[in-house]
């Protein structure tokens, strides 16, 4: 099953992460004496508790806050996403009559919608305040050139972590603040442009200047290796994860991750009155629902936006319901 995915062109980290999840499952069924060509859906239930109750130590995804145990809601989905999928595929094969795996069905012409395995939890993403953010950004300002650039293109084109170091030189137009994303390192395929400011510009020259004067060369990867082990190579995505949790170690920010610089600058342009249509192309969306997963507008900036936009109905409501404060 992993030979077909990396030859449909599935990207190498889920077909790794798929691995991972249909290996779980068959360790659950060794361990059970199940066989997977004769498995039932009452093995499967009990694998997906087993996921909800083993030890967990990143509390800070815990589905269950109080109790210290279950995976993160988004990984148990992952797991069960996989195991049909391998399931599938002895049913294709010829191996299986059924798919043990049920799956979920949205209501279609009337009919009543069914509810998949494990119920989906969404959660808001966090996003720093503007006092997090400053410090975030004061920290930072203590960081090597290349990583400040870094953070600067991660949050100015809310690129993914994948995205932010695969790109290159040759990637950037300068004249007109813009970075053009090639296909194949974006999640969607697809390639896109995204545009940076003028505090970026200015460390992308000196970043340009500096790099050159250390490797030597002018094209290629633009963020690239300066340890001893690795020196000129190109910056792996492990390497940006790192860079940023000491940086929210050091500002104080646990919370910050890789992602919440695209989070942060997709609620900004919210907040700037973009439509959803042109945050999803900027942020390389194929669907506006996964947008709207990611904007995340406060309580006292939703509350401002009603009284602006429903100014004139507000003050109408408002004089009719004066008339609950007379008395009969």
């Amino acid at each position: 099953m992993v030979a077909v995915h990396l030859n449909i062109g599935r990207a190498s980290n889920t077909v790794l992460a798929y691995g991972r999840a249909v290996e779980d499952h068959l360790r659950f069924c060794r361990l059970t004496g199940a066989d997977p060509l004769a498995v039932r859906a009452d093995v499967v239930a009990a694998w997906i508790g087993d996921l909800h109750q083993r030890p967990n130590p990143r509390t800070s995804k815990l589905v269950h806050l109080d109790s210290g145990a279950g995976l993160a809601n988004a990984t148990i989905q992952q797991y069960v996403i996989a195991a049909r999928s391998f399931y599938q595929f002895l049913v294709e094969d010829g191996l299986r009559e059924r798919n043990p795996v049920r799956s979920g069905q949205s209501s279609r012409r009337g009919a009543r919608a069914r509810q998949g395995l494990v119920r989906r939890v969404e959660q808001a993403p966090w996003i720093p305040n503007e006092w997090d953010w400053q410090k975030i950004l004061r920290s930072a300002r203590a960081l090597p050139l290349r990583n400040r650039l870094m953070v600067a293109l991660a949050y100015d084109g809310a690129l993914r972590r994948e995205e932010l170091v695969q790109l290159e030189v040759g990637d950037f137009e300068p004249a007109h603040a813009l970075i053009h994303l090639r296909a194949e390192t974006t999640k969607s395929k697809r390639s896109r442009e995204v545009s940076f400011g003028q505090a970026t510009s200015r460390l992308f020259m000196s970043h340009l200047a500096e790099r050159r004067q250390i490797v030597g060369r002018g094209g290629g990867r633009l963020l690239l290796s300066t340890s001893r082990r690795n020196f000129g190579a190109p910056l792996g995505a492990s390497s940006w994860s790192k860079i940023v949790a000491g940086l929210g170690s050091d500002a104080g920010v646990p919370r910050l991750s890789t992602h919440t610089f695209r989070h942060l600058r997709l609620t900004d342009l919210a907040r700037a009155d973009w439509t959803i249509d042109q945050i999803a192309q900027y942020a390389g969306h194929r669907n506006v629902s996964t947008t709207l997963r990611y904007i995340h507008l406060s309580g006292r900036e939703l509350a401002a936006r009603l009284r602006t936009t429903t100014a004139s109905i507000q003050a109408d409501r408002e004089r009719l319901l004066a008339a609950l404060e007379e008395d009969q």
